[in-house]
């Protein structure tokens, strides 16, 4: 059979619907249908086509181990933020999940109850404190909290390139009664790294590239949905433009103002800090 403009698109499918997986042929079919039909809505031209191509090659080349350029564009076309809503729907008390975000690295270190994680590094000192539970209420003790995020200047350990150890990033686990505590210090708002093929796409509209201050939650607990979340300060800005669309009221919780003397961890301050409340529950599964 000759192939034209009308029938290519049969022809793609039949040859993808040979997957050995089920459910591989469906998403390949699926996804064929899909490219052809935006082709021919938009009227794809050659160039443009080539210049897509280019595109996500760069966007590939941009890649290591620190940093996933493809996930960042996941995230800024809604997509990462759509699929964590098609796979965590959780019961309405459970914490809602978010985008895991491009800057997660793998192998933080164990930190003992209130372990500064910022240690040595200049910022307003913050503590986030609370309790673990299930979707009953019931305490969850020895739970890992895998937590990272951005310091002052709004930078992650991962676009550092000079640093070599864990910056701001540590996993805490919760006492038997369920409560955990963890030193650091106040996240900033920050834009996505514009430096590469995303900010170069992102430059051509008037899309904010910020995303508001945050720290990120990672819980991974056997009998439970792994939850992928951040918790926002409150009234910071960009909350209602997050480039990546991942607020939620849920996680916007008050950084309140406490004097020096006495701080959750135990020790004492001689400086002003920052302290966030917040109880995750987790969903069964």
């Amino acid at each position: 059979m000759f192939v034209d403009e009308d029938n290519i698109t049969e022809l793609a499918v039949q040859r993808w619907a040979t997957a050995h997986s089920p459910r591989l042929g469906e998403l390949m079919t699926v996804l064929v249908r899909h490219l052809h039909a935006f082709a021919r809505e938009v009227q794809l031209t050659e160039d443009e086509w080539t210049a897509a191509v280019e595109w996500l090659t760069a966007a590939g080349q941009a890649c290591d181990d620190k940093r996933q350029e493809l996930i960042l564009t996941s995230d800024v076309l809604g997509l990462s933020t759509l699929v964590v809503q098609l796979n965590n729907r959780f019961a309405p008390q459970a914490t809602p999940a978010t985008v895991l975000g491009p800057f997660h690295v793998d192998g933080s270190p164990t930190a003992p109850y209130g372990f500064d994680m910022s240690e040595g590094i200049d910022g307003t000192p913050l503590f986030f404190t609370g309790k673990v539970t299930d979707t009953e209420g019931k305490p969850l003790g020895g739970v890992v909290l895998d937590v990272w995020q951005a310091d002052a200047d709004g930078a992650y350990e991962a676009q550092l390139p000079e640093i070599d150890e864990a910056r701001l990033r540590a996993k805490y686990r919760t006492r038997p009664d369920g409560t955990y505590c963890i030193r650091t210090i106040a996240p900033r708002g920050y834009a996505i790294p514009m430096d590469g093929p995303v900010g170069d796409l992102m430059r051509r509209t008037d899309i904010s590239h910020f995303r508001p201050a945050h720290v990120h939650f990672l819980i991974d607990e056997p009998g439970y949905r792994k939850l992928t979340t951040h918790l926002f300060q409150e009234g910071s800005e960009y909350l209602d433009s997050d480039v990546v669309f991942g607020t939620k009221d849920a996680l916007i919780v008050p950084f309140t103002s406490r004097t020096p003397g006495p701080a959750p961890d135990g020790t004492t301050l001689d400086t002003a800090y920052l302290r966030a409340e917040y109880d995750f529950v987790l969903q069964p599964g």
